[in-house]
């Protein structure tokens, strides 16, 4: 028998349980939360082409040719047991106006036809949420140690201030934000983009940076650097994944910027009165072996900025369906000059924060703000 202290403990768990079941559900989140989730669902189990063709539909065919696809990829993500339990489940629930079935010596009744159903169901339920919670562990431990991989704090060489962020759409993601010292005070920055979300793309953004902390401090052109990182990524990658990286290095006192654009967005400089957009000058890491880089170079003056930022800022769309596009984050480039790298950034992410409302990120969002100080004395 129990000790009386543990009974007490478990009527009091008893008497809270439903409390405990409750406690963190707000009226006023549900709508938002419910279409967050339909929406997730429609794009989860419907893929681009699918949608493409729904839309084009009428509404009352689309309704059941949407509901048809949704439920068909539905079983085909389960494993095959649960997919016959979830069926059988639904023709328990449906035999319409059957009062009786009789297997061998069991009689089943409409109210037992019904509990089947409904424990086939939450059969289904508890083993995917299982092996749900057991994945969200692993990935747990995943996103801690991909935020261990971040800077910590920036090196700020003379005449120079950094500032950078990082959000993955899920608990890790694929975007690269690094920055490293290397020899005479040079400061190396990068931001990458994997192609790509979730696992797979945080495992090859972890073998990037790794490659790249390795390379970098030992090879002095950027050229060469592109290519040897493009050579890795090609013999121990995964296939069709690729990345784009933009990297740059800073001298302490010097005003010029020397880059690599491995088919990554083209940043932004900001001039006074004017923006310009660098280009990418070769095809993206671990894309095809072989082919050219090249090392370029931008000189910025006091007050200028750069601002590389990672597709899930111009490709985010909010609950309208519209991007938030390259023109925007042009014209918001042109009122930051002369702001702080700390200010310019955190008006950028406030901006793509204000744009999204309530609608989830779909891909990660990364930013790296570079600005040119004036050298005191």
């Amino acid at each position: 028998m129990p000790p009386q202290s543990d009974r007490s403990t478990d009527r009091a768990a008893g008497r809270t349980g439903l409390g405990e079941i409750f406690r963190d559900v707000r009226a006023r989140d549900l709508p938002g939360s419910l279409r967050r989730d339909f929406s997730d669902l429609y794009r989860f189990y419907l893929d681009d082409e699918t949608r493409a063709q729904l839309a084009g539909m009428g509404r009352i065919r689309r309704t059941f040719k949407m509901g048809f696809w949704i439920f068909k990829s539905l079983l085909l993500k389960l494993s095959p047991l649960r997919r016959v339990m979830l069926l059988a489940a639904l023709l328990l629930l449906f035999l319409g106006r059957i009062s009786l079935v009789v297997v061998g010596p069991l009689v089943l009744t409409p109210t037992i036809r019904l509990w089947l159903a409904v424990l086939l169901l939450l059969l289904v339920l508890m083993l995917e949420l299982k092996d749900k919670l057991l994945a969200r562990d692993e990935i747990e431990l995943a996103r801690q140690v991909q935020l261990a991989l971040l800077p910590r704090r920036h090196p700020h060489p003379a005449g120079w201030g950094i500032w950078s962020h990082t959000r993955p759409a899920n608990a890790v993601g694929g975007d690269l934000v690094d920055s490293m010292a290397l020899a005479a005070g040079e400061v190396g920055v990068a931001l990458g983009d994997v192609a790509g979300k979730g696992l797979a793309a945080a495992l090859l953004m972890a073998k990037l940076q790794a490659t790249l902390r390795a390379l970098a401090p030992d090879i002095g052109s950027l050229a060469d650097l592109g290519a040897a990182l493009n050579q890795i990524l090609c013999r121990d990658g995964l296939e069709n994944r690729f990345a784009t990286l933009f990297y740059l290095t800073l001298q302490p006192g010097s005003p010029t910027v020397r880059y690599l654009n491995a088919g990554h967005n083209p940043p932004y400089v900001v001039r006074d009165g004017e923006v310009e957009q660098l280009d990418p000058s070769a095809r993206p890491l671990g894309m095809l072996p072989g082919g050219a880089y090249r090392e370029d170079r931008v000189d910025l003056a006091p007050g200028d900025l750069l601002i590389v930022y990672s597709d899930g800022l111009v490709e985010a769309r909010n609950a309208q369906g519209e991007e938030f596009g390259s023109d925007r984050l042009l014209a918001l480039a042109r009122s930051l000059r002369g702001l702080p790298a700390e200010r310019c950034g955190a008006a950028l992410v406030e901006e793509a924060d204000r744009f999204l409302g309530e609608e989830r990120p779909h891909d990660d969002l990364s930013l790296v703000v570079v600005e040119r100080l004036a050298l005191s004395g």
